[in-house]
């Protein structure tokens, strides 16, 4: 029992942190860059652990599936996010993050046949838009707030490209998860690669040990053994229990922030992880083992 809460708290870490390690990354690389890099270094790990693990793939999806799928899954939300967070901190980002169970809600009715928006995921996306007007009124009002503004907008889009890319995994039928994440992690890879060789992106000379490791760490941990992890997770205590996760991220991006990179986090900051965190929990309890994770 006790170990189950132990991974579920490791995963929550390691998702948690990657926000400041890519504000780290960012120091000396671009954010198509960043994401590159963690894409390539998330595949190679996955592609590694497939074979130590013996998963063999069962050929059953399409290529294409995987190519749309790292697209929003990978491709855009591993640019978008370290662009944004060039304007806003790592706390702030985190708690944008925690909205993807929001926009899978919203999504879910375009894009899985049958299903409806319940009262509790309305209620629950209500609250959650509450969250951001907290988090943005003081530069609403300032109206100081326009790098910011676009930076927030930037996350938010990773944030719904990710909520559809979640839904699309059902097109990947009983895929091992492992297999499913390596395939759209290589496909997210030569995607941002092809982006970046056509936009002339140049990895520069002076590029710092503490950025290359960022790169290594977002790679390997968050793009890499956390879905091993989360797969050992759901595999033990189901799919409703990983899906605590969702707390959990954005909690700990908030802290690590504070605690670590000495970021201010003002009582709106708190206030709308507060909000999001009680609509999270709207949804939650209307989880009928669907995955949602981040």
């Amino acid at each position: 029992m006790k170990n189950k809460y132990f991974l579920l708290a490791v995963i929550g870490l390691i998702w948690g942190s990657q926000f400041i390690f890519q504000k780290i990354a960012l120091t000396a690389l671009t954010p198509q860059l960043v994401g590159v890099g963690r894409a390539i270094v998330g595949f190679i790990t996955l592609f590694v652990m497939c074979k130590m693990l013996n998963v063999q793939s069962k050929g059953g999806t399409s290529w294409i599936v995987y190519m749309l799928i790292g697209l929003l899954e990978a491709s855009i939300p591993f640019t978008l996010v370290p662009w944004g967070q060039q304007y806003v901190s790592s706390s702030i980002a985190s708690v944008l993050i925690g909205t993807i169970p929001f926009f899978v809600i919203l999504f879910t009715p375009l894009l899985s046949a049958g299903n409806k928006i319940s009262r509790a995921s309305i209620l629950s996306v209500f609250v959650g838009f509450f969250g951001l007007l907290f988090l943005f009124a003081p530069g609403i009002i300032e109206g100081n707030n326009s790098l910011n503004f676009w930076g927030a907008t930037a996350i938010l889009g990773a944030s719904a490209s990710f909520g559809v890319a979640l839904l699309l995994l059902s097109k990947c039928g009983d895929e091992h998860p492992l297999i499913v994440a390596r395939n759209v992690l290589g496909s997210a890879s030569l995607q941002i690669l092809l982006i970046s060789l056509f936009t002339g992106s140049q990895i520069p000379r002076n590029i710092t040990l503490d950025s290359f490791l960022s790169i290594v760490y977002l790679g390997v941990m968050c793009a890499g053994v956390v879905y091993f992890l989360y797969m050992i997770l759901i595999s033990n205590a189901g799919p409703v229990f990983a899906s605590l996760t969702n707390y959990l991220v954005p909690t700990f991006g908030v802290l690590i922030g504070f605690a670590f990179a000495h970021e201010h986090v003002g009582l709106n900051t708190w206030v709308a992880l507060l909000l999001i965190l009680i609509a999270v929990a709207f949804n939650q309890k209307k989880a009928t083992g669907e995955i949602v994770h981040e």
